[in-house]
Order: structure tokens, then sequence, then C-alpha cells
């Protein structure tokens, strides 16, 4: 692949590769194409890859028992998704990930990541400090959940997801937030009035 026009310093700001590093990582990736509606990982699942999102939206999703859907992520342009239940533990997905937009993704399996921190040792900070952000993004988002009002999650929510809100279904977002679509209507209306 050109380095010149490699995807590598967009998928990896702030990090600077020898033209031979990018090469290098450039030739580990897969590039995707997908469709609205296309499913990249099913519940049960084993979990080999992990997801850049170089344009479009994904959704990650978990089925309970009794069929309720309960969206976990939305990823968007710049973003990573995977299960990293199952990515990490090497066990089966508990996730559904399904695009909800046409995508352009770049695939890495953990195999081949984990022979590009051998190789490329800054990528292996690079992913460290992702995983922290995530991490610490998740824990801000369970504990929104046991203290914030429906209105105040909506409310972070459009905050972290400022441009998702005219592309994804009314009960996608409902989902995510743990309300129903009318509480989601009724908190909008709300809103609109203030």
């Amino acid at each position: 692949m050109n380095t010149y026009n490699s995807i590598i310093p967009e998928i990896f700001k702030d990090t600077s590769f020898s033209l031979e590093e990018i090469n290098l990582i450039e030739n580990t990736f897969e590039k995707l194409s997908l469709n609205k509606g296309t499913t990249i990982l099913k519940s049960d699942d084993i979990v080999m890859d992990q997801y850049f999102v170089y344009e479009g939206c994904l959704r990650a999703y978990f089925l309970d028992s009794s069929a309720k859907e309960h969206t976990i992520q939305f990823a968007i342009k710049d973003w990573w998704i995977s299960d990293y239940t199952a990515f990490f533990t090497n066990s089966k997905a508990i996730m559904t990930i399904e695009c909800i937009q046409d995508a352009i993704l770049y695939r890495i399996s953990k195999k081949d990541m984990e022979n590009l921190y051998d190789k490329v040792p800054q990528l292996e900070t690079f992913f460290r400090k992702k995983m922290e952000k995530a991490f610490a993004s998740f824990q801000k988002r369970i504990l929104a959940n046991l203290a914030q009002s429906a209105k105040e999650r909506y409310l972070s929510f459009i905050h972290s997801y400022p441009n998702i809100e005219r592309n994804v279904k009314n009960y996608h977002i409902a989902s995510y937030l743990g309300i129903t679509t009318e509480s989601l209507s009724r908190i909008r209306k709300e809103i609109a009035q203030e």
C-alpha cells in the first residue's frame, strides 16, 4: 500500500511511525465496506477481531432472557468497537454488533495486534490509553445510570454523540438510555419547551 496515502496516521492520531512501521501496520488491517443492517458479530460467536470505524455508525447490544435489547455502545467515526469482554477473555460473545448506517471499517485480529505490539511498541501504548479512556467512560455511564434522571442521561448522550441522533432510530437511543421510546419523546418535548 502507498504509505503517503496511508490510513494509519488517521487511525493512530498523535502516534509517530517510520514508513516501515506504517507499511507493517497497514498490511495487518483489513478494510471492510459494509451495508446498513450488516451484523459483524453475533452473540455466542468467538471474538477474534476489533474494528476501527472510518465511516458510518455501529451499535453493540445485548439481548436479555426476555429478548429485550439493551444497547451498550454506539461507534461512530474514529471509534473502536468489539465485544471486549469476549475479546480479552477468549470467551464467546455476549453482544451483537450491527451496522446501523453504511460503514467503512478497518479490522484487526487479536493475534495480529499482539504481533504488532512486539514489532511496533508504541501501538501497545496507544491501545492502553484507549482502553483506559474506555474503562473510565463505561464507569461514568454506570454511575450515570445509577444516579442520574432519564433527562440527565439523555442530555449526556447528546453531548457524547452530538451528530448521531438524526441517524439512529429512537428505540436504539431509548435502549441505550434504559428508557422507553415514550419516555424519550416526553424528555425531548420538555427540553424543546425550556
